[in-house]
């Protein structure tokens, strides 16, 4: 139960990606013909790689037999002229050896080479000549199905009904002596259903296609028997679908004898692409002359004939119709020409309006444009001046407030020291006078004060200030420090105080120790010095009042 579902899965999604499927296939079938000499160049080294171990010396007989046999092989479906020529080769080392047993199996695989080159005396001889009583049990599978080749060959040439009895007899003999699990005797299965029971070999072969592995020759031989039993379901689109799949993989393997491209030629020849059609059957005939498959020639004659005229008499009635469409387009040309003469004296009418229209285009522009900068620079005037009025309103009101803190506090001083004198406290009062600590502390207490007011009105002036310094050059603040005397310096620039002086008396520090402090950042800007402060000046966005 559990295969027959897997079966009808695999049908169903074969058809569901037929469409999809097939135009790719055929755009890499075509690329495919194309590449068939870079296919050949991989074929001939693998050739000289084998053919290579045939010169190897003290290799033994038997050695040079499997070589021999192994070079035939890969010349079979490549040249098969080459393919004899080594099977011969073999045929000779095994009778060399006295070697009964190889000499049967390299007749066998002699006869069947003959077979393929369409040389039917020659595969026959071969076959009369071999005694079935003598030959091992082991080559008996390869007996049966040489002479089941053969009879199939020749009953295609020969349309005896005694041949096609005699290739279904031999076939029912190799049946029966395989294993009924092995892939060989599933494809010989396959191609029976395939010409008698067409719609119980489509899940068989979609089955098939599932165990070889892709681009072999099973693979290939499984997809052009699907491609033949879907052609005879009439699903065109499968059945190119396959041949497609069935020919690329022979020519990949610059397999020259292939009968999928030209089954393919023929669908689409009857379909009427000729071009197509042309292009397949024309590829087919370069490859079985060049593997020298001479039956293969002859079948093809006829056939390639007929769709070679088919083409030659597209191309004459489509040069027919490309001179009626040179015509036509001709006399539309001169047609053309009278209405551009006109339209030519009337664009010259009108090119004087535009060239008026142009220029006081031009002159609207150029209005807009003035009109534009100077909207731009009044913004930039409001912004500057929004942000002089919001500092001017946050100083304002921390200058009132710290007045009236200053106020208290001298209040406060006056009353301790009169308190000290009316005590007759002098020394006391002398000391007080001399210390510095009151100034210091209002002095740090005035710049935490400075600190506090300037980052609540550019909060992001620190990180602002650093990404304009190299990576290594940026300002460091120690722990519980908002800003430190050169972020005051610059804070001082950012809201506009620039002379030395006035910012050295309010740090109180030498006006050369400032302009050193300046001079020094500058140096560490990554961008032209010079232009260091005017950036600076307008870094950060002001925050609301605080």
């Amino acid at each position: 139960m559990k295969n027959i579902f897997l079966t009808l899965l695999l049908i169903a999604g074969g058809q569901a990606l037929a469409g999809n499927g097939y135009n790719c296939l055929l755009t890499q079938l075509d690329e495919a013909i194309s590449s068939k000499a870079d296919y050949d160049r991989q074929k001939e080294q693998k050739l000289l790689e084998a053919k290579r171990l045939l010169t190897m010396r003290s290799i033994l007989p038997i050695q040079a037999y499997d070589f021999s046999c192994e070079v035939a092989r890969q010349y079979s479906k490549y040249i098969i002229d080459s393919a004899i020529c080594y099977m011969k080769q073999s045929r000779d080392l095994a009778a060399a050896m006295q070697r009964a047993d190889l000499t049967a199996e390299s007749d066998l695989h002699l006869s069947r080479l003959y077979t393929a080159a369409g040389m039917y005396i020659e595969a026959k001889n071969i076959l009369l000549s071999i005694n079935r009583q003598q030959l091992p049990k082991s080559l008996l599978p390869l007996y049966f199905e040489v002479n089941s080749v053969f009879y199939g060959y020749y009953s295609q040439s020969n349309n005896q009904a005694i041949n096609v009895r005699l290739n279904h007899a031999y076939q029912d003999s190799l049946l029966a002596m395989l294993d009924t699990a092995s892939l060989q005797y599933k494809l010989y299965v396959a191609e029976r259903l395939v010409y008698g029971q067409t719609k119980a070999a489509e899940p068989y072969l979609l089955a098939i296609l599932q165990q070889v592995a892709d681009g072999s020759a099973d693979h290939a031989l499984a997809a052009y028997l699907l491609g033949v039993a879907y052609g005879r379901l009439q699903k065109t689109e499968l059945q190119r679908k396959y041949l497609a799949t069935a020919a690329i993989v022979d020519l990949r393997n610059a397999t020259k004898d292939h009968a999928a491209l030209q089954s393919l030629a023929l669908s689409f020849y009857e379909s009427g692409d000729v071009s197509r059609a042309y292009a397949y059957i024309k590829s087919v005939m370069d490859d079985i002359t060049f593997g020298q498959v001479r039956f293969r020639v002859v079948e093809l004659a006829s056939i390639y004939s007929i769709v070679n005229t088919s083409y030659l008499t597209k191309e004459v009635r489509q040069k027919q119709v490309l001179q009626r469409y040179l015509l036509a387009i001709s006399s539309l040309l001169l047609a053309l020409m009278v209405a551009s003469l006109y339209g030519y004296r009337q664009m010259k009418r009108v090119s004087g309006i535009k060239k008026e229209l142009y220029e006081a285009n031009l002159k609207l522009a150029d209005l807009n444009k003035n009109a534009e900068r100077a909207n731009s620079e009044l913004q930039k005037v409001n912004a500057q001046l929004s942000e002089a009025n919001h500092i001017k309103e946050e100083y304002i009101a921390h200058f009132f407030d710290m007045c009236s803190v200053y106020i208290d506090k001298l209040e406060s001083y006056r009353k301790n020291l009169y308190k000290k004198v009316s005590n007759n406290q002098h020394e006391e009062v002398v000391e007080t006078l001399k210390s510095t600590t009151l100034v210091d502390e209002e002095r740090k207490k005035l710049y935490e004060t400075f600190d506090i007011i300037f980052l609540n009105l550019y909060p992001s002036f620190v990180e602002d200030f650093n990404a304009l310094l190299g990576s290594e050059e940026k300002v460091i603040l120690k722990q519980g420090e908002r800003l430190n005397t050169e972020l005051r310096i610059f804070a001082l620039i950012r809201l506009g105080i620039t002379d030395s002086m006035k910012i050295a008396a309010f740090l109180r520090y030498s006006v050369s120790t400032i302009y050193n402090y300046r001079t020094r950042a500058r140096n560490r800007f990554t961008a032209p010095r010079h232009e260091f402060e005017e950036i600076v000046m307008k870094i950060g966005s002001i925050r609301g009042k605080i």
